[in-house]
């Protein structure tokens, strides 16, 4: 006589354990993926402290700065366009471990070729390696925590994402800015620290579980398109602008900062333009996690005040000059900016079949890597024919009113 299963306490005590372990693993891959994709981001953003020095070495001007700039995001947009969504049929980790691989092929190149060229290539690579990295680990993170607490609200998993997002784009220059001013070899230790990172990250993501449904014959490639049902695409497209509008707000203090606090207020130090950097992007996390019981509903209709507010205090700092309000507006400024993304992502997020999640995200970012180049790029340009304290006021106030547009249109969609 054999017992059920089910009623047999002992193959029931061992399928608990089993299941247990199958859930530990996963609770862990999911902080393994997370930290993966803050360095990812962080090492995209290493040269923000550095490129007065490339610079000062290489004789190129704020526009040309706005082209290495913007090349970096030519190749996030690009790859998003092109595999952003391609996880979904072969498998999450088939991608992100090839992107913290092509993120150390970049950090060779700024190392072995010291040049404008060399510069402008290791940035293409890097937009790679992100826009591999992007969608991938956020689908990747919101599948490993549903598999880790099922039944959850997956509010963790975004937070956690979007903090891995803006937390690594705030502490790489915060960590390049401090090894530029104080240790050796200021063009080359970084990117040594962080291909080491990258290379151990790549090993302990191939142990995570996958989480991706296999697919019998994956289909025929095609390049991104918008797979949101048609009675959620208002929704989708609002949130997205409201995206692209928070990244040309954080575009302008990964880039352009730096050379203002160099132009204008003849502050000379790496540290100090990596602390700018890093105190917008933490005041981002902090608000984000600070409004982490928040429907994000009221995210966005608490983010637009605080952003405008920062906008202002910016362009004041920029015309009295004063550095201590210029730290203060970036951090008002990242504080809005980040609320606005958490809350314009998790919109986006909802709209997303669950088959075709990188995809709709990867769509996302699509939208929102393109304000992280087109409008510094306009802002660089501007600089060459204008003064940079009257192209920054421009920037204000076209940025205050595609913000609060957005925002609008976000919370009217249903």
């Amino acid at each position: 006589m054999s017992l059920d299963p089910k009623q047999d306490p002992e193959r029931r005590s061992g399928a608990t354990e089993t299941n247990r372990s199958h859930r530990r693993r996963h609770g862990i891959g999911f902080w393994v993926v997370a930290t993966a994709f803050f360095v990812t981001l962080a090492f995209s953003a290493v040269p923000t402290p550095l490129y007065v020095l490339y610079q000062a070495r290489d004789h190129f001007s704020s526009a040309m700065l706005t082209v290495v700039y913007g090349i970096y995001a030519a190749g996030v947009i690009g790859t998003l366009f092109l595999a952003g969504h391609v996880s979904d049929w072969l498998g999450r980790k088939r991608i992100l471990i090839p992107a913290l691989l092509v993120d150390v092929a970049a950090a060779a190149i700024f190392l072995i070729a010291p040049s404008l060229p060399g510069l402008l290539v290791a940035r293409v690579i890097s937009g790679i390696a992100v826009g591999l990295a992007t969608a991938t680990a956020t689908a990747y993170l919101t599948e490993l925590h549903a598999c880790y607490k099922p039944g959850v609200s997956g509010r963790h998993a975004q937070l956690v994402a979007t903090v891995a997002n803006l937390g690594g784009i705030g502490f790489g220059p915060l960590a390049a800015g401090l090894l530029a001013q104080y240790a050796p070899a200021p063009l080359q230790l970084s990117y040594l620290v962080f291909a080491a990172a990258l290379i151990a990250l790549s090993l302990l993501v191939y142990a995570v579980p996958e989480t991706a449904p296999r697919w019998n014959s994956a289909p025929g490639w095609r390049p991104q398109r918008i797979v949101v049902p048609r009675h959620a695409r208002g929704r989708f497209f609002a949130a997205t602008t409201a995206g692209f509008t928070s990244f040309a707000v954080f575009g302008i203090f990964t880039s352009l900062a730096p050379s203002f606090l160099v132009g204008i207020m003849h502050e000379q130090s790496h540290a100090l333009a990596g602390a700018v950097a890093f105190i917008t992007f933490a005041s981002a996390v902090t608000a984000q996690i600070a409004a982490n019981r928040l429907h994000h509903r009221k995210t966005l209709k608490l983010s637009v005040p605080i952003l405008v507010t920062g906008l202002i205090l910016f362009a004041a700092a920029m015309w009295l000059p004063n550095l201590p309000l210029f730290v203060i507006a970036g951090s008002v400024t990242g504080a809005g900016a980040g609320l606005v993304f958490r809350g314009a992502l998790a919109n986006a997020g909802e709209t997303a079949p669950a088959e075709s999640r990188a995809e709709v995200l990867a769509a996302f970012f699509l939208g929102a890597y393109v304000g992280l180049s087109v409008p510094v790029i306009g802002v660089g340009i501007a600089t060459n024919y204008l003064p940079a304290r009257e192209a920054m006021l421009g920037f204000v106030v076209v940025a205050a009113m595609s913000v609060t547009g957005a925002v609008r249109l976000t919370l009217r969609a249903r």
